[in-house]
């Protein structure tokens, strides 16, 4: 568990694309209504819904360690408590931890992690050692305790967010289905038996209904079946820098599994293995968009390869030279994953700190227009710096175009500050060109058109090529020849207003 932390003790922000962004609303939750200019551009309000883990967090911790060490502390958190889950899980079907389980353990580093999906990622934290928990009930026959305990633990699941709820359930429900019929009950007894030993996860059903009823009728679900799109999504299981690398550490992952299916010295737990199928199942049948959401498929990935591989258990004629000869290999692979991931997130936090000198001369409570250079569709490379304008909201209570405004989805709304299409995600983004079935801005477009009333200062990140006559009367104040910062000309006395 401690070498899972490593990655994440250098950076002073965890250098997760979005979580710059869902920091900017933490803030402004923080803060209400003590900040007038946060009012002013943004409203926010509590509403019960399936999507709350950090923002809970963030409400016990920031007053003790302000808001930029809380996060982290809570960040931190995450892939620990997946590993635990992992190994956890493991002990409880295996009676102890193989040795394969160690090249489980960096999915916990997963694309939706690197991605900053974090109240996702602690939810399917949790969601491994609730799982854990259920498992060891079972096995020592506490059905009764275990539907009391669950029924506030699903609750609590729910609102860290959906996901963790529903894979829960889906990981509960078929481990019990193959635990009933291995005690000797026919299958369709079996189902029936395990769907009522589930109810006790249930509950939230009832905080969807109210959740994505009434007036939080949510964003559309779609793109079914989008096989090309699935296929990406494993290829991009530990997605982070090197493309390499990231796919050769995944093929090696396969490979176990690949062994265990036909190999005599592994196998697998029955019971595991289902819930291993029925992930597999949940994520080819999961549409990539869900209520607005996008990546919905994608997601589940890493967590469905992580069970296949817990699942696995030495054979009845692994030798002891075998197994010893599997765990430096996992140890191994571990470490140099972890080591990998570590120097990724440093050379990203060193990113975030160059370009973050920019918010020094930003005024508290200006109104700040931010693009990112961005390539068409998903580079695999990613700088993580499409949300970095949410710190402007942290540092300087400051307006940022970053956030995210869904009814039902988000406890933030962002008000009229008279720049429509200039004012919310995903308009800091912007391309060399344009760019098919997306909704970003060329920077042209976005240099010309964005309405230079609204705003004070123009925040330019890693962006691509700029001609002279796109920024003319624009005031340059900043740049460390990558990143740049412009004083919007009508803010300026008029002798001031040039390049």
């Amino acid at each position: 568990m401690g070498l899972s932390i490593v990655p994440l003790l250098y950076p002073s922000i965890p250098p997760l694309v979005d979580l710059p962004g869902h920091m900017g609303r933490y803030q402004v939750q923080l803060m209400g209504d003590a900040s007038p200019s946060l009012s002013a551009f943004y409203s926010f309000d509590w509403q019960l819904i399936g999507n709350l883990g950090v923002d809970l967090l963030v409400e016990l911790l920031a007053p003790v360690f302000g808001l930029e060490l809380a996060v982290k502390l809570i960040v931190i958190a995450i892939p620990a408590l997946t590993v635990i889950g992992m190994i956890w899980i493991a002990r409880e079907v295996h009676g102890r931890v193989p040795p394969t389980v160690l090249f489980a353990l960096p999915l916990a580093y997963g694309h939706p992690f690197h991605f900053g999906f974090v109240n996702f990622a602690l939810s399917m934290a949790l969601a491994l050692n609730a799982f854990a928990l259920w498992l060891r009930l079972a096995r020592l026959g506490r059905f009764r305790l275990r539907a009391v305990l669950f029924l506030p633990l699903s609750m609590l699941l729910w609102v860290t967010h959906t996901y963790g709820w529903g894979t829960l359930g889906v990981m509960a429900f078929s481990a019990e289905v193959v635990r009933i019929h291995d005690s000797g009950r026919a299958w369709h007894r079996s189902l029936v038996s395990a769907g009522i030993q589930c109810l006790a996860l249930a509950p939230p059903v009832l905080l969807m209904a109210l959740w994505r009823g009434g007036q939080h009728v949510g964003g559309q679900t779609g793109d079914w079946f989008n096989w090309d799109a699935k296929a990406l999504w494993i290829e991009m299981t530990l997605r982070d820098r090197w493309r390499w690398f990231d796919v050769a550490t995944l093929g090696a992952m396969l490979l176990v599994v690949g062994a265990a299916l036909f190999s005599r010295r592994l196998g697998f737990s029955r019971n595991l293995a289902a819930s291993a199928l029925v992930l597999l199942a949940v994520f080819l049948l999961l549409p990539r968009v869900v209520f607005g959401s996008a990546y919905a498929d994608m997601r589940l990935t890493p967590f469905m390869i992580a069970v296949a591989l817990v699942a696995i258990r030495p054979g009845t004629v692994a030798s002891r030279r075998f197994l010893g000869a599997v765990a430096v290999a996992g140890l191994s692979f571990f470490v140099v994953r972890t080591a990998a991931t570590t120097t990724s997130l440093a050379l990203a936090s060193d990113r975030y700190d160059r370009a973050l000198v920019a918010l020094d001369h930003v005024p508290r409570g200006a109104r700040l227009v931010t693009f990112v250079g961005h390539g068409c569709g998903l580079p695999w490379f990613s700088a993580r710096t499409e949300h970095l304008g949410g710190m402007a909201i942290v540092r300087r209570e400051a307006f940022s175009n970053d956030q995210w405004a869904m009814a039902g989805a988000q406890l933030l709304g962002v008000r009229d500050i008279g720049a429509p299409g200039f004012d919310r995600d995903p308009s800091e983004l912007v391309t060399a060109r344009d760019c098919e079935g997306e909704q970003w801005h060329t920077i042209d477009q976005a240099l010309t058109r964005f309405p230079r009333a609204a705003f004070d200062y123009v925040w330019l990140i890693g962006p691509p090529h700029i001609r002279p006559e796109w920024v003319r009367g624009l005031l340059l104040i900043w740049t460390n020849g990558r990143d740049r910062l412009y004083r919007a000309g009508h803010s300026l006395p008029v002798q001031d207003q040039r390049l």
